[in-house]
């Protein structure tokens, strides 16, 4: 499928790697490692030919389909949904062609375009096109929205979006999971798992490339390793790679003493000549394996608080939200209530949650930034919050140092003390004063957590603390977090960091706050359900009343208790249900341009009334059959 043969990339004079020689069969799904700065993202440019090797090729199929996500998004006008399917280039420009026929009541190019969107299988793309954008956080009423009023976080999602919506052989993700939630990270991976083409993710997520990839390929030291399976098993392949390694080291070094130790005695004995000869040779052919170097190790950690009282936060009988003064328009906006929380001195605590369900509401309202609309928060006189918010990266100051912001914290400190511990976490000697705007964003995240550390707080507030951080840093930053003496509450899209350092878990759904006693897999389990259940309720709008259908099940006649259900009656199920979960998606499409449509008037909105009408009539007749079907196989399933 993509073949790298003796493959070197330099960026500037540095060389990235060299001596690349693999192979990526079709159907992998290959998780790119290794740390920032080690050609990850080369790589993924030379392979869609942005740059050229500076030795070697890269070989690809002809007529490669290739999608990947783009870096940037300008402030485009065009609807959400447009942007998204217009990543399928055909079947967009088809609807563009129906749509223009139809101002222009040219019937004959609109049954032109009809047949075209035929040919490409195209009559669903607007539900497929709705479908991503809502498994990525988009609620139905933002699809009209247009791309440039999104932030620059939404935007990245719209991208990828576009990405998914691209028909392709070849899907190159780099992070695809910054800026997405926990809810949005799951669909993901799960869709991710029934690409049926070949995958290249870059990502710093241990879980995500544990639960999606066939193959590791991990970029160290100018080389490049494949490795079968997920992270776990990377790690586990090349600890035991490198013990290897360092066995087969000290052995060639004994090997050599042995050797040169004759050498050395007989080699001017003219008896022992010929045999001292052999030897060297020998030596000469030795394999030269080098020793296990230690890899550097990232260490960080947040300082002792100088007070630790034993309860930092309350909230009573509150209702959080926004004013007319947060949002700069009139009324109040209500997102969670009656809520009850207390944030005590050791609290290890994980915010769950689904996307938009006020998550970072709440970490806002703890923080203070969000005054309440009712009810009653109060802090201990001694309380230090340490905030990363989302935001927080971007809010850095151009032109500036690591050491500029720190003082802008403690302008009477010496620059020594600075440099000592901006040292600690990992900028050492002249970066310090480097100005950040060479840095990457895995750096300015570091740099804003160094200054979270640096004012010693005794309860630390962690929105989305890992985008942009390498695996090395994560893992540092969920050691430093074990390790803190001082209060933790955590929201993350990284199951492993949220994992290592929460011990208990409140969920927000609904505008409700409450504990959850389940681990994160049953969570991973109740947001799965929860997507059923929407969407099963979706496939009930408008369908019969449930006492007319009740007769059509009694009829049915009952299945032989102990029976095995066959894995074609599971797989014709989901795939049902896949289908109703699509129409149900093309039908809020549907509904929302019978809503434009009818808002206008005048011939050409009457026309398109009647074309919307007969789509959205067919759509519920398809509905209401496949919703038979679906209870039937149901039935058989549970019944076997």
């Amino acid at each position: 499928m993509l073949a790298f043969k003796n493959l070197a990339l330099r960026r500037g004079p540095r060389l990235l790697f060299s001596d690349v020689d693999l192979t990526l069969h079709a159907g992998w799904r290959v998780g790119v490692i290794g740390r920032n700065g080690c050609g990850k993202s080369s790589l993924f440019a030379a392979v869609r030919g942005e740059i050229e090797p500076d030795k070697g090729d890269i070989d690809r199929p002809n007529k490669l389909r290739m999608a990947s996500v783009a870096q940037e998004t300008p402030a485009l006008p065009d609807p959400a949904l447009d942007f998204v399917l217009s990543g399928d280039a055909a079947v967009h420009a088809a609807i563009r062609m129906e749509a223009e026929a139809m101002a222009a009541e040219d019937y004959e190019k609109v049954a032109e375009a009809h047949t075209l969107l035929a040919e490409l299988n195209g009559y669903d793309a607007p539900s497929r096109a709705a479908k991503l954008l809502h498994g990525l956080g988009f609620p139905s009423h933002t699809h009209d929205t247009p791309v440039g009023e999104f932030s620059g976080g939404w935007r990245v999602r719209l991208n990828v979006a576009r990405a998914l919506m691209t028909p392709s052989d070849l899907l190159l993700l780099d992070e695809p999971t910054n800026h997405l939630d926990l809810d949005a990270v799951l669909w993901l991976e799960e869709w991710l798992r029934s690409y049926p083409g070949t995958l290249l993710v870059i990502s710093h997520d241990r879980e995500f490339l544990d639960g999606l990839c066939t193959h590791t390929l991990h970029l160290h030291e100018g080389k490049a390793k494949t490795y079968v399976g997920g992270y776990t098993a990377f790690e586990r392949q090349r600890a035991e790679h490198l013990r290897l390694q360092q066995i087969a080291h000290e052995k060639e070094q004994v090997e050599r003493a042995h050797l040169q130790a004759f050498i050395d005695r007989f080699k001017a004995k003219a008896s022992k000549a010929k045999q001292a000869q052999s030897r060297m040779k020998r030596l000469e052919k030795l394999a030269g394996t080098e020793a296990v170097r230690a890899e550097r190790e990232v260490r960080i950690d947040f300082p002792v608080p100088l007070k630790q009282p034993t309860t930092l936060i309350q909230i009573r009988d509150a209702d959080c939200g926004y004013t007319a003064n947060e949002k700069g328009e009139g009324g109040v906006t209500k997102i969670l209530g009656n809520v009850g929380l207390s944030i005590e001195a050791g609290d290890r605590l994980g915010l769950l949650g689904p996307n938009g369900a006020g998550k970072s509401t709440l970490v806002k309202t703890l923080v203070g930034e969000l005054p309440l609309l009712s009810g009653e928060r109060t802090g201990h006189p001694d309380l230090v919050i340490g905030y990363f918010a989302q935001h927080t990266v971007e809010s850095l100051h151009e032109g500036q140092t690591p050491i500029d912001h720190l003082r802008m914290i403690a302008p009477n400190t010496a620059t020594q003390d600075f440099r000592d511990f901006l040292g600690k976490w990992n900028f050492p000697g002249d970066r310090a004063f480097e100005v950040i705007d060479g840095f990457s964003g895995g750096e300015r995240a570091r740099l804003a957590l160094a200054m979270i550390a640096w004012r010693k707080p005794n309860v630390l507030l962690l929105d989305e603390p890992t985008n942009h951080l390498d695996l090395e840093m994560r893992e540092a930053l969920a050691e430093a977090l074990a390790d803190f003496d001082g209060a933790i509450v955590m929201v993350s899209h990284d199951r492993h960091l949220i994992g290592l350092v929460c011990d208990r878990y409140v969920r927000v759904a609904d505008g409700i706050v409450e504990p959850y006693d389940e681990d994160l897999d049953a969570y991973a389990t109740w947001l799965k359900q929860r997507g059923n259940n929407a969407n099963a309720k979706a496939r009930t709008v408008e369908a019969k009343p449930a006492a007319k259908a009740e007769p059509v099940a009694a009829a049915k006649p009952p299945a032989k208790p102990g029976k095995p259900v066959d894995g074609a009656t599971k797989k014709r199920h989901a795939a049902v249900e896949a289908k109703l979960s699509s129409l149900a998606a093309e039908a809020e499409v549907l509904d929302a341009e019978l809503a434009a449509a009818s808002s206008k008037g005048g011939a050409q909105a009457a026309q398109a009334l009647a074309a919307l009408g007969q789509r959205r009539s067919a759509l519920q007749t398809e509905r209401e059959t496949l919703e038979l079907e679906w209870l039937e196989l149901a039935e058989r399933i549970e019944a076997g």
